[in-house]
């Protein structure tokens, strides 16, 4: 079961890569059991990731990059691995090997460019886009953890957590990224204004919930960790993106299926 989520989630290349990322000698960029390595190695950044992909397609120009240059549709696991290794790399990885893979998304970013159906001009490196796909992803894993991870964190250690976070958005080309979690707090209310559901956000949705790439047997599995990532969205957002909200089964059975989920993965990716 490891194996196969594994495969999934880092690809064909993936124990290569882990092994370079893990096993190459240098200075890292974090220290081990620094809460950025805490949170980003447990199996609450399944439900996490979930959560910060649909809090991140209520940006329309976010989005818009998304849908006209991305392909998630055609090929999701693709960009699944990438980020994940992307993840993994910056986290655990040497710091050299950590620049690099900034250099890369640095250098793609800078050849992403387009006009929105609205006419707006946009591209992949404006800091103000960037800083809202960091903070819906930080808060996202972070709430994730705090709820689904085996070792919650204490709220300095949240702190830090975002602080850590921080270096890796500033190395994007983020600018005014929080660095704790009351200025995190503050950075995404800042954003509400600019943030609705669009056609394509709502698309998006939907191909994530209802379309995943899955064999049949993995569905129900998959269902609980997005009814999971689904569950900690902000209520306003449900209308936005045509979410349902049902508090009571959200803070009953959806929160039993995924502590279940989590610590299922947990236990099957473990080594060993």
């Amino acid at each position: 079961m490891g194996a196969a989520l594994f495969h999934r989630v880092a690809g064909p290349e993936g124990p290569a890569r882990r092994a370079r990322i893990h096993g190459s000698v240098g200075p890292r960029w974090f220290e081990p059991d620094s809460p950025i390595r805490v949170v980003h190695g447990d199996a609450s950044m399944f439900v996490g990731g979930i959560r910060a992909l649909l809090l991140q397609s209520l940006h329309p120009v976010a989005m818009a990059a998304v849908a006209q240059h991305s392909g998630y549709r055609g090929d999701p696991w693709g960009r699944l691995q990438r980020t994940s290794t992307f993840l993994a790399t910056t986290t655990f990885g040497t710091a050299n090997d950590a620049q690099r893979a900034v250099d890369v998304v640095r250098s793609v970013h800078e050849r992403v460019r387009g006009v929105t159906d609205d006419g707006v001009a946009y591209t992949a490196s404006d800091p103000h886009l960037l800083t809202w796909v960091h903070v819906a992803e930080v808060d996202s894993f972070l709430a994730a953890h705090q709820r689904y991870g085996a070792r919650p964190l204490s709220p300095g250690a949240a702190d830090e957590y975002v602080a850590q976070a921080a270096q890796v958005a500033w190395a994007l080309g983020a600018v005014e990224v929080p660095t704790t979690v009351a200025e995190l707090n503050d950075t995404l209310a800042s954003y509400r204004p600019e943030l609705r559901g669009t056609p394509e956000a709502r698309e998006a949705a939907r191909f994530m919930l209802l379309r995943p790439p899955l064999p049949v047997p993995a569905r129900a599995g998959y269902a609980f960790i997005a009814a999971a990532g689904v569950a900690m969205m902000p209520r306003w957002t449900r209308r936005q993106l045509r979410l349902p909200w049902l508090p009571l089964a959200e803070a009953t059975l959806v929160r039993a299926a995924g502590v279940a989920s989590t610590s299922t993965i947990r236990w099957a990716m473990s080594p060993g």
